[in-house]
């Protein structure tokens, strides 16, 4: 596994998620060529996967789902997120 390549800012942090919808499971997979990986039940359809991912991803972090920002790749597998409220320590996947 390689490292996750986090951006840090002075209350967020900026990192790409790549994205595996209509999974068996929610799930983060791990860190694959400085991406983390993330397996979601919901299907690409009406924003779904995204609102599972922001889900997933604050009950991990512990941040609301309103410090989770889909910055590009809104339907696309290959996003690129800004979490409000993190430092690029507290990013342990």
């Amino acid at each position: 596994m390689s490292e996750l390549s986090v951006q840090e800012d002075e209350d967020s942090v900026t990192f790409e998620v790549r994205v595996a919808p209509r999974a068996s499971r929610n799930a983060i997979i791990g860190v694959h060529e400085g991406m983390l990986k993330v397996a979601l039940t919901a299907p690409p359809v009406e924003g779904a996967a995204n609102d599972a991912l922001r889900k997933l991803l604050a009950k991990t972090l512990g941040v609301p789902k309103s410090n989770i920002e889909i910055i590009r790749g809104e339907r696309a597998r290959t996003k690129l997120l800004r979490i409000q409220g993190v430092t690029a320590e507290a990013l342990h996947f």
